[in-house]
């Protein structure tokens, strides 16, 4: 479904010239499987997601989504995927069913089959007391359900969603987790960044440890438990970047 191979990403700054922001990273991600890809903050996940997402071209490597290369079949990528960025920006002066109806405009749907899509999506996502309300007088919590929403409204295969309970109340991101458990659970294909190690162990089938731009390991936490005896992510996180500095400072 997923299909990352050797992926460079390199950017040039005017003092310090040329970086590295990705560093030769591949990975797979199953037909219905959630992968979390976790990392500090600056470790390069969203800089990745991005990429998969055909709003940023990598420097060198091959992304397939569902079967295209990001690069060669852009459009037949987006038509599979629903992309959540961290900071995305909608418009300020439509509801959100407006912007539902807006952006499912864009892949020909029919609108008997958008209006039968927002009515499920705002029961889904509890948006009925803010469906009718301008986007600039709602609350962090229901702008961030609204986005979800427009990634929901064309019922993508795959979602990537970079960071997607960030700075939300407990509640917001349990309506949002509980959305993610329940599209696992009709087939769907899930990758998302975090930084919040727990969340990750509630979700992922399989992980992704991310850092300075390198993907350090990968596997179930089963798997990862297993290999290095800790019994959670958070300290299995921290063995394999004290592995990594270790072998950085013995080269």
């Amino acid at each position: 479904m997923i299909e990352v191979k050797n992926i460079n990403k390199r950017f040039h700054d005017r003092k310090t010239g040329d970086f590295y922001a990705l560093n030769d990273i591949s990975f797979t991600v199953s037909n219905g499987e959630i992968f979390g890809l976790l990392g500090p903050n600056g470790a390069g996940k969203t800089t990745m997601l991005r990429i998969m997402s055909t709003i940023m071209e990598q420097t060198d490597g091959t992304v397939l989504i569902n079967g295209f290369d990001s690069k060669q079949k852009p459009e037949e990528v987006k038509r599979s995927i629903g992309f959540l960025s961290g900071n995305t920006k909608l418009y300020k002066k439509l509801t959100p069913v407006e912007t539902m109806r807006f952006f499912g405009s864009f892949y020909g749907i029919e609108k008997k089959v958008i209006n039968q899509r927002i009515e499920a999506i705002v029961d889904r996502l509890d948006m009925d007391d803010f469906k009718d309300r301008i986007i600039e007088k709602l609350s962090t919590g229901q702008v961030q359900k609204t986005s979800i929403a427009r990634c929901m409204i064309h019922d993508p295969q795959i979602y990537i969603l970079d960071e997607p309970t960030l700075g939300l109340d407990i509640l917001t991101s349990r309506t949002i987790i509980g959305f993610i458990k329940g599209e696992k659970e009709k087939g769907k294909t899930i990758i998302f960044s975090t930084h919040y190690m727990e969340e990750a162990d509630t979700l992922c089938d399989r992980i992704g440890l991310i850092h300075q731009g390198s993907l350090i390991q990968t596997g179930t936490i089963d798997e990862l438990k297993e290999k290095t005896g800790k019994n959670n992510i958070r300290d299995i996180f921290l063995y394999y970047i004290d592995q990594e500095e270790w072998i950085d400072d013995y080269a």
